[in-house]
């Protein structure tokens, strides 16, 4: 409705009809152009709006959906852990921002086509686009606030709808969709959306930057470290490595330029080793605490990466470790309590053969140790979570009597949380930490007490991160995407 109580009609773009397709390429192709007409009908019309004109009508554009239907089994490989349907029947989702998402979506419909031999329908949805979302993809946009307009957003334009952007598919407890559908991906064209505006909001870089190897570090000695070593990959032209970008999509490509600096540093600024098919790096700094660090993988998720790995500063337990050396986590222990809604804290969280073979050669290779002399500066068991930064104060009858029950080796505020929530998005993760301090033993986290050793590890670890990266990003997909992470109805899309 309108100031005067009118209610506006509807004007939606014209309709169109469903269209098959036996080419993954034509299929991308044609959702590309279905989304940039919903686009453009939308921001045109908001345009306007923005320019004086009163709006005459509830201006209304659709995302474009994906659909297969099959009427038999699959007879697939079943070692695939994704690419295939696991029952007759028809799948849907609807898709947003089809060119930055056009690799993985080319590469899983082909494989839906391949393993079902049959075409995927392309058409538009019944899910409204909301205009912030619309604006989203132009930059030189922006959605003002209510009561700046002269007329209110909601009633001309469709906005996010919190009600239908959830996590109800990754998390198992959602059903058939509206029209009798099962979901064919992992989210919604909404919650997408929603993470991407977020995703710029929280590390100031945009969605188009991030690539499908994703480290998370609580220490800014590591982005240090990590823009010395994408400046020593730059100079070189045969590493296959082109960019290097930071917050404010500041971006080097000669190893001698600056990152410019923007005015206002971001709470999870993040920082992108670009290849070509995004198959880089990329280091966020999402400091400290499981809240920071479900945040930060709430929304990086999905982006679909291949691997996430957390790399950074932890307590030692146990009186047999330095600091310095290397706590390659086979368990957590989860105190961080972000997740509980989410994930039952009676869900086991697996070790992934692939990441921790990754992880623990890259160890070896790049301190030059092995064998039972790798075993000297890094332990394998289980990493705690707590929520509680300052847990060492509490009396031995709370976390540290648990922390002795239950074996673990190291402390930190995240990775258990990184971890949990890689398992509940399937994205294969990992972690491997360095000791900062033992406080059960004295050696608490106070300035001047690193030793030579424990700075030379720090510079090292790092190196082991990209290392382990570079290993797993040379590993066939179909192996680093583990069964372990899929449930029993599973969607196609990984």
């Amino acid at each position: 409705m309108t100031d005067d109580n009118r209610v506006l009609p509807v004007k939606t773009p014209d309709p169109i009809g469903n269209e098959q397709f036996n080419d993954p390429v034509a299929a991308v192709d044609r959702l590309t152009r279905l989304y940039d007409r919903a686009t453009e009908f939308l921001l045109s019309h908001f345009q306007r709006t923005l320019d004086g004109e009163a709006p005459t009508a509830r201006y209304r554009a659709f995302y474009p959906e994906l659909r297969l239907t099959t009427s038999s089994h699959s007879r697939t490989d079943l070692r695939l852990a994704f690419g295939h349907v696991a029952l007759p029947g028809s799948y849907s989702t609807s898709i947003t921002r089809p060119a930055l998402f056009r690799d993985y979506l080319v590469e899983q419909i082909g494989l839906l086509m391949r393993n079902h031999n049959v075409p995927i329908v392309v058409t538009d949805s019944d899910t409204p686009m909301p205009v912030h979302f619309a604006v989203a993809a132009r930059s030189s946009l922006n959605v003002p606030q209510e009561g700046v307009l002269n007329y209110s957003l909601r009633d001309v334009f469709d906005v996010p709808d919190l009600g239908t952007t959830n996590d109800d598919i990754v998390n198992g407890t959602s059903g058939p969709n509206a029209d009798g559908s099962q979901p064919l991906g992992p989210f919604t064209a909404q919650r997408v959306d929603y993470s991407l505006a977020r995703l710029e909001h929280y590390t100031a870089t945009s969605p188009e930057h991030f690539q499908n190897f994703v480290m998370f570090t609580n220490y800014q000695f590591y982005v240090d470290e990590f823009e010395a070593f994408a400046r020593r990959v730059l100079a070189d032209p045969d590493s296959g490595y082109t960019e290097f970008v930071g917050p404010g999509n500041s971006i080097v490509r000669d190893p001698q330029e600056l990152l410019a600096t923007g005015a206002k540093t971001p709470q999870m600024p993040a920082y992108h080793l670009k290849r070509p098919g995004h198959d880089g790096i990329t280091l966020v700094n999402i400091g400290v605490g499981p809240s920071n660090a479900k945040t930060a993988t709430d929304h990086i998720a999905v982006l679909r990466p291949h691997a996430w790995l957390m790399v950074g500063h932890c307590a030692g337990l146990r009186n047999s470790q330095q600091l310095g050396d290397f706590v390659l986590a086979h368990a957590y222990l989860r105190e961080d309590h972000v997740l509980d809604d989410d994930l039952p804290v009676w869900v086991p969280i697996p070790a992934l053969a692939e990441v921790q073979v990754a992880l623990q050669e890259a160890v070896a290779e790049v301190t030059q140790l092995e064998g039972y002399e790798l075993k000297r500066i890094m332990r394998t068991g289980t990493v705690a979570t707590i929520d509680n930064r300052n847990w060492e104060l509490r009396d031995n009858s709370g976390p540290v009597q648990r922390l002795s029950q239950s074996r673990a080796v190291a402390l930190d505020m995240e990775s258990a949380t990184i971890a949990a929530n890689g398992f509940r998005f399937r994205v294969p993760y990992g972690t491997l930490l360095c000791v900062s301090d033992k406080p059960l033993h004295g050696e608490l986290k106070l300035p001047g007490m690193a030793t030579a050793f424990y700075r030379s590890q720090v510079a090292n670890h790092l190196l082991i991160g990209i290392r382990a990266m570079e290993k797993l990003r040379a590993t066939p997909l179909e192996r680093i995407h583990s069964r372990k992470l899929r449930s029993f109805n599973e969607t196609a899309f990984l």
